[in-house]
């Protein structure tokens, strides 16, 4: 796992940058690049994940520095919070890189309902949430799709699910490049992949996958949420977090395969088995970007079929119409995935392939991939928090484009294994503690609940804080959770 047994010597920048110098380790290309606080550079430094930052830097192609957001904690070859970028000519795209979840992503609902006009419904609406969103570990969807339909998923992704019944044309606009990846090919994915999809559109899944109903708690720029349409204390919202299921997951082990039987026909001798890549302009390389590309536009749809679900069980239980004016969609943001974009790099503009493994887009005000209702203020990114605590929303700020390829954070990031988090506290205890904080839950199996405890993850608010004072993101809203739906 590179070099272990040494101690990262950490070189502090300012309050919220630290580098790793490349003579740690003679094989890197780059510097590595850790965004975080006092106290989380301590949680930080309490697992391995420094190294694979390390070793991320020695890929070959890699341009800029190997960078580690606040959240970034343990993962295959790339630590989850991990950013890369390589050049679009002779550098690699890894798919451990961008994860087995591919296009994991949150989605972000407004209402115009405020937490008092639903208090006495929360039980019925949590129940009925429950019952419309499918979850669970291998579990089915809403939509059992044929091998054609299938295909048409993968190449259309949110906007097939539209003309199916699912949610509305102006969804799209809002959603990360609409809802879909450009350069998705079906035969470049296996008939087990296939197979696997064919039955899960429409679920949540299980593990950190949820649907959360949340109040607005505090605003930090009311301007910016009032773009957003998020912009009242009390104000109801609901959060969707989940990704490609058993489909992306299929696609990845597929190609890390691939990859790692290849290395050796490539020349390359990585210093970790899981980092194993594909030159971009190899056959296998561009085969894996248009593979990865069927697996985001599947999640797309998936949130799609999902935020149905949700639209639905609010209609049904408050008695209106599921119409996209009662219920908009804010944004929907998605990471682990690779895209093929330009920055200024030492002076000239280059072609990359940005890596994000659990770290998002953070598009700054003025940008042309921002949707036009929000170029104003900058691309919402949307930070989901724990069960017990905060969730954020963000708004992506001009420092990304210059430090980070215009990324930030994801989520709180896990600080404890799941094994460990287990052992910290029972599901019932759990639902206990939730209860008195005032969170109602819905969830497939109380058994696993623990190993999405509180304590399992470092606390969202930090994190924020580090995006927010070093310029990467800007912080606008606060969520506090009233409901939440797992797998």
């Amino acid at each position: 796992m590179g070099k272990s047994e040494d101690k990262i010597p950490l070189e502090r920048i300012d309050s919220y940058r630290w580098r790793i110098p490349q003579r740690y380790d003679a094989e890197m290309r780059v510097p590595g690049m850790v965004y975080a606080d006092d106290v989380l550079i301590e949680q930080i430094l309490q697992d391995n994940a420094l190294r694979q930052v390390a070793n991320v830097a020695t890929l070959p192609g890699i341009v800029g520095h190997s960078l580690a957001m606040p959240d970034i904690h343990w993962g295959y070859g790339f630590p989850v919070g991990g950013v890369a970028a390589t050049h679009a000519d002779y550098g690699v795209v890894s798919p451990g890189g961008i994860g087995f979840d591919i296009n994991c992503g949150v989605r972000l609902l407004a209402t115009d309902l405020l937490r008092d006009q639903i208090r006495a419904k929360v039980d019925r609406l949590a129940d009925e949430l429950f019952n419309n969103l499918p979850s669970g570990v291998g579990g089915a969807g809403m939509q059992q799709l044929n091998a054609d339909e299938m295909r048409a998923v993968m190449v259309r992704g949110a906007a097939w699910a539209i003309e199916a019944g699912y949610g509305f044309a102006e969804d799209l606009e809002v959603t990360e490049e609409h809802g879909c990846l450009a350069g998705a090919d079906p035969d470049s994915v296996s008939n087990t992949a296939l197979q696997r999809g064919m039955k899960q559109l429409g679920s949540l899944g299980s593990g950190n996958h949820f649907c959360e109903v949340q109040a607005v708690d505090h605003l930090y720029d009311a301007e910016a949420a009032r773009a957003l349409g998020i912009d009242q204390p009390g104000q109801i919202v609901v959060t969707i977090h989940c990704g490609s299921r058993g489909f992306g997951h299929q696609v990845a082990e597929d190609y890390v395969r691939l990859a790692e039987s290849k290395q050796q026909d490539f020349g390359f001798h990585l210093v970790d088995r899981q980092l194993a890549c594909l030159p971009l302009q190899s056959n296998a390389g561009k085969s894996y970007l248009a593979a990865m590309a069927c697996g985001a536009n599947f999640a797309w749809a998936n949130r799609q079929l999902l935020m149905d679900g949700v639209r639905r069980a609010f209609a049904s239980v408050f008695g209106r119409r599921a119409r996209p004016k009662d219920m908009p969609l804010v944004y929907d943001v998605c990471h682990n995935i690779a895209k093929m974009e330009e920055y200024d790099i030492d002076g000239q503009v280059q072609r990359v392939c940005v890596h994000r493994k659990g770290a998002t887009r953070a598009f700054p005000a003025n940008h042309p991939a921002v949707p036009e209702k929000y170029r104003a203020v900058g691309q919402p990114v949307l930070i989901p928090g724990d069960m017990g605590r905060y969730s954020f929303v963000l708004v992506g700020a001009q420092g990304s484009m210059e430090q980070s390829f215009g990324t930030c954070c994801h989520g709180a990031g896990r600080r404890q294994s799941r094994t460990a988090a287990k052992k910290s506290i029972t599901g019932k205890e759990l639902l206990e503690q939730l209860a008195a904080k005032g969170v109602t839950v819905r969830v497939h199996s109380k058994n696993l609940l623990p190993e999405e405890a509180p304590q399992a993850y470092k606390d969202a608010q930090q994190v924020v804080n580090v995006v927010h004072n070093a310029g990467l993101a800007k912080l606008v809203a606060r969520l506090k959770p009233v409901i939440v739906v797992k797998g």
